[in-house]
């Protein structure tokens, strides 16, 4: 089993999620007692997000490039960012590395593909649903992406980083959310791609008949099968 690299704290809820996802998988795996090989660089996310809010995208890409190398320093054989915004900065990781980077719009990609979902719907910050480093990777590999109206964007985003990324799941944005799932499912999306990691933590399986896509899980369960191939 190779050791897996994890960029984590970006926010540290979700990165309790791939570490228990990750661990699940590799239980299902190989049964009894066996657990994952995991090193975890658990970064301190303000100061990262003033950086992205002052669009020093550079001095963002320094500090995860440096939690990558102290990571395969340690002895990681693989390496995966927690969060789906910070793949922005992916280019600049993965050079910083010599080991294999799994990005997490393709593991996604792949997923959707199984599925068999040719157009699928995005959530996740504005980043995310905004800029070509997502929506543009998804592209590339054949999907329609299909993304909120501008308020609903607004309100997704807010959501993410004033709550979601706080710990707090509430009843009124679940619903919020599930809103806006169905409507880009009425627009034409066969899926929704939670591309925020927290967002599998406040929409659940059987929130909404729309098939939805968790990245957080599916990201974790492709750096497990990475890990034992």
């Amino acid at each position: 089993m190779k050791t897996i690299g994890l960029i984590g704290g970006m926010s540290w809820e979700s990165s309790l999620e791939y570490y228990r996802v990750m661990n699940e998988a590799v239980k299902a795996r190989l049964g009894g007692l066996h657990s994952a090989h995991i090193l975890m660089n658990s970064v301190d996310f303000a100061p990262l997000r003033e950086l992205m809010c002052a669009g020093d995208w550079a001095a963002v890409g320094d500090a995860l490039a440096d939690a990558a190398r102290t990571l395969e320093d340690a002895g990681a054989e693989l390496m995966v960012i927690g969060t789906n915004t910070m793949h922005k900065v992916a280019p600049e990781v993965g050079a910083a590395v010599s080991v294999p980077l799994i990005h997490i719009a393709d593991a996604t990609a792949e997923a959707a593909r199984a599925g068999g979902f040719s157009r699928v719907g995005l959530l996740g910050t504005g980043f995310t649903m905004e800029e070509d480093f997502y929506v543009g990777r998804l592209e590339e590999h054949g999907f329609d992406v299909l993304v909120p109206g501008a308020d609903d964007r607004r309100l997704v985003d807010r959501v993410i980083f004033d709550e979601m990324c706080k710990g707090l799941f509430l009843d009124g944005s679940r619903v919020e959310f599930v809103r806006i799932i169905e409507e880009l499912a009425a627009r034409g999306a066969e899926a929704v791609i939670l591309g925020c990691t927290e967002i599998g933590l406040l929409v659940r399986p059987g929130d909404t008949g729309v098939p939805t896509l968790d990245t957080c899980r599916i990201h974790a369960e492709k750096a497990v099968e990475a890990a034992l191939s």
